[in-house]
């Protein structure tokens, strides 16, 4: 399947590490041209080298904002006024006992996870639809169906992107723009190796480590391994596309699988 972008112009929230940078470089490896975004200015143009060089594509610039703010999100926009795919990638996770979590940390969870996306879908919305054609990709994660007791907040935010998901997409209903989310299984990154530190400690080797992660606290995966980064971009690629125009409404699932008996 040979996916084309050229002439498409992509945000993708959250992309200075990670999943989100793996999605900029898959992206811009299709011919689009692609915006890094972080909070601050040294990360993101760092990042955009970095895209430049994994992707051998030279049309990738920064966004510098905290979309958590709506002077950040204006910010980014202002510096991109037409949007063709909006990912919105940008979370935050931890572990916290669920009686331990403050309002506060609930509020932000909130507005970091979910409040970002609705924002910025609220402003690309109109002009896709005007212009008939748009993508939208909100990044969720396992954790909005199988919620973590080690972190309820996080799987709280996640649940509510499918349900942002569906509902922008019955906005956008016959206007050739599609809204998805994309339910990521827990992702091999670096924030993620030290979450799983966090649970299982230090004393095994990562590869111990991440096979103690996966059978003590994500027992439904039938990969019981890690995702690569590059496996979660790919959905999100394909989905950006022009072969995926009957795709809307969706939660596509890169979650390693499901044990039958853990659904809930």
């Amino acid at each position: 399947m040979q996916i084309d972008l050229t002439g498409r112009t992509a945000l993708v929230t959250g992309s200075t590490q990670g999943i989100g940078q793996a999605i900029a470089v898959g992206l811009a490896r299709a011919g689009a041209r692609v915006v890094v975004n972080g909070r601050r200015g040294e990360t993101v143009e760092k990042a955009v080298q970095e895209v430049r060089a994994e992707a051998g594509a030279a049309d990738v610039v920064g966004a510098a904002g905290d979309l958590a703010t709506a002077d950040g999100a204006r910010a980014v926009l202002d510096a991109v006024p037409e949007i063709d795919i909006l990912v919105n990638n940008l979370g935050i996770f931890g572990a916290t006992p669920p009686l331990e979590i403050e309002d506060a940390e609930w509020v932000r969870y909130f507005e970091v996870n979910v409040l970002s996306a609705v924002r910025l879908i609220r402003a690309c919305l109109p002009g896709m639809r005007d212009r008939g054609w748009g993508r939208i990709l909100n990044v969720a994660s396992d954790s909005a169906v199988v919620i973590p007791a080690e972190m309820i907040h996080y799987g709280m935010t996640k649940t509510s992107l499918l349900a942002v998901s569906r509902g922008f997409a019955k906005e956008a209903a016959g206007s050739g723009v599609t809204v998805n989310s994309v339910i990521a299984g827990p992702t091999h990154t670096g924030g993620v190796e030290d979450f799983v530190r966090q649970l299982v400690g230090d004393e095994l080797s990562w590869d111990e480590a991440q096979r103690e992660f996966m059978l003590k606290y994500r027992p439904q995966s039938l990969i019981q391994r890690l995702i690569e980064p590059e496996e979660i971009a790919n959905m999100v690629v394909y989905l950006s596309s022009p072969h995926a125009s009957a795709t809307t409404g969706g939660a596509l699932r890169v979650d390693g699988g499901y044990v039958d008996s853990i659904l809930p």
